[in-house]
């Protein structure tokens, strides 16, 4: 077995008087989907040492200890002027803590929505404060425990900080509903652009910089799958306001340094964030979060449906306008919401919210109900309550959750996510017009390619413990020597089949036996997919249907992005007929528009 890398902090220089220091896991970390690919990834913090010295974003308190270590090493350890919060969560409190008891004449430097967590976290009023105006900065003092406090600052929008030599930090505000306290710094003495969870990754490596750029393509994109799809409306929003600063570096909270690949990545981004606009349907996801458990949930409902196809509009409603959340719903062609429970009830931004989707969502729209809380639950009654009198239809029971959520929790509300995606479209077709003359051209297309046949196989792969299933017909030999195929994937399948080197088993159906219909439907959360089927282990540890024709166990070698699908090659490392006498199940379709 091979030894798994112990956690480290790297120290490089990347610019004048400007050194990274990334603190790096080579496992996987969290059991959020981004981290799913299994590649590890670094935390990366950076440290200005001019006259004044500025360090930005200290990790999470699995890298406290090592991270402290390192920077104790360096000689402006000891007068760190500032520190830098891009954004700030509970994970990072713990090391800053830590740090601020040795940097206690610090100056913490952040945005008002991550102000008024930090309050929170540190479980203390300030100090002292001063009556400013609403569009004023704010300096006051935070006292974390009977011996310390620290003096914070929040920030104006492109408010400047001189640091000295050159060093003038420039500061703008980069909201996002997953990130809604975001602060993104210009350095122009270096060009050097800190975007914090833009343009990063979750890959964890020696490399510094993205000198090999093409093979962290996938790893990008499914970076900004799981992290941006689901807002980015608000994403392009925030390039545009990023886009007068001329950086030559990108410096994201994860992964490799942007350098080699600044303009490449910059026009992924914009072409990833119109592709999301432009899918045929979309789901306005509408919550608040007063604890974090909601937004989580949130997350993974909403990558759910942006695996399944659809794109969804986050809306972090403690932080938008009624017109913009009321311009969302009425573009939506199906809405979900969630809120937690404060006190018996749902906070008034949620019931404004509410009040909307009441009087301006048409009842052909599907919904969605979702929250967490800490006793009773309310909230997401009511929101139950009132959309079911209302007349509207639910994509999905309504989702309860105690407390923090759970990884089986989290994936249930994927798989919601995802039933909510195919119900709404189902429901879209039934709703849509007969197509008019004019497309009669396309339909006779559509109608011989769906004249294609494939075989009727099932997919099974095996990815952390659990064994998964995909239906397909879309299946081709590629390749004599060695034996391989090609196999058209839908996206919001192709997780399991994403990278070089996964295993899965082909089984080849045999015509007469109705195998499918167990792969066909649609699971409830928590059910397992082959409760009913006979099956046993193939030598990858996929899954082998006993009932089928023939089975292949499988390698993937490559794969391609082929408009809604991706396109896999593998090669057929084994294989065995588990019936001679026997046809193969073929799948005879009437139009190239549907499986």
């Amino acid at each position: 077995m091979a030894e798994v890398k112990q956690r480290d902090v790297q120290v490089a220089e990347i610019g004048l008087n400007t050194l990274v220091l990334r603190s790096r896991s080579w496992s996987r970390l969290r059991f959020e989907t981004e981290y799913a690919r299994q590649k590890g990834t670094t935390a990366n913090s950076y440290l200005i040492q001019a006259p004044q010295v500025a360090l930005f974003d200290p990790p999470g308190e699995s890298f406290t200890d090592i991270f402290l270590e390192e920077l104790q090493l360096h000689q402006y350890y000891q007068r760190i002027d500032y520190i830098i919060l891009s954004h700030v969560n509970l994970n990072r409190i713990s090391t800053l803590k830590q740090l601020l008891n040795s940097a206690s004449y610090a100056t913490v430097i952040c945005s008002k929505p991550a102000a008024n967590f930090l309050q929170v976290a540190f479980a203390d009023q300030p100090l002292e404060g001063r009556a400013t105006q609403e569009d004023e900065a704010l300096d006051f003092g935070i006292q974390y425990d009977a011996e310390h406090s620290f003096k914070l600052h929040v920030v104006r929008d492109e408010e400047i900080l001189d640091l000295g030599n050159g060093h003038q930090l420039q500061f703008r505000f980069a909201p996002t509903p997953r990130h809604p306290d975001q602060l993104c710094t210009y350095d122009p003495a270096t060009d050097i652009l800190y975007t914090d969870k833009l343009f990063g990754t979750h890959v964890c490596g020696d490399e510094l910089t993205d000198a090999h750029w093409r093979t962290l393509a996938d790893d990008r994109r499914y970076y900004f799958d799981c992290l941006h799809a689901a807002q980015a409306p608000q994403v392009e929003t925030v390039m545009d306001k990023l886009e007068p600063f001329a950086a030559k570096i990108y410096a994201p909270a994860h992964g490799p340094i942007v350098k080699h690949s600044l303009s490449r990545l910059t026009v992924d981004y914009r072409d990833w964030c119109q592709q999301q606009q432009n899918k045929e349907l979309n789901v306005a996801l509408l919550y608040t979060s007063a604890y974090g458990n909601t937004g989580t949930l949130a997350k993974a409902i909403a990558q759910g449906i942006t695996q399944a196809g659809v794109a969804v509009r986050t809306i972090n409603c403690e932080f938008t306008e009624p017109a913009e959340i009321a311009q969302a719903v009425e573009d939506c062609d199906g809405f979900v919401i969630g809120s937690p429970t404060l006190g018996g009830h749902a906070p008034v931004q949620m019931q404004t919210a509410l009040g909307i989707v009441l009087s301006s969502a048409t009842k052909s729209k599907l919904a969605g109900v979702f929250g967490s809380y800490g006793w009773s639950g309310e909230a997401v009654d009511l929101l139950e309550t009132k959309l079911q009198d209302a007349g509207y239809r639910f994509g999905f029971e309504p989702i309860r959750v105690k407390f923090k959520p759970t990884e089986e929790v989290l994936q249930q509300c994927e798989v919601a996510g995802t039933e909510f995606a195919q119900i709404l479209r189902k429901t879209k077709k039934a709703w849509a017009p007969r197509q008019q003359v004019a497309d009669a051209k396309s339909d006779r297309t559509g109608q011989a390619v769906g004249r294609v046949i494939g075989s009727l196989c099932v997919i099974t792969t095996h990815q952390e413990n659990q064994h998964q299933a995909i239906l397909t017909s879309w299946v081709s030999q590629a390749t004599f020597s060695p034996p391989g195929l090609t196999i058209a994937v839908s996206k919001d399948q192709a997780n399991a089949l994403a990278d070089a080197g996964s295993p899965f088993v082909l089984n080849i159906l045999k015509e007469g036996r109705n195998l499918r219909r167990y792969f066909m439907r649609s699971l409830l959360p928590g059910e397992d997919r082959f409760a009913e089927v006979a099956t046993h282990p193939a030598n990858n540890g996929c899954l082998v249907l006993e009932d089928a024709l023939a089975y292949l166990e499988c390698t993937v070698e490559n794969r391609m992005e082929c408009g809604d699908h991706w396109l896999i090659y593998a090669t057929a490392d084994n294989g065995k007929v588990l019936e001679s006498v026997g046809v193969t199940a073929v799948q005879h379709r009437k139009a190239a528009t549907h499986y």
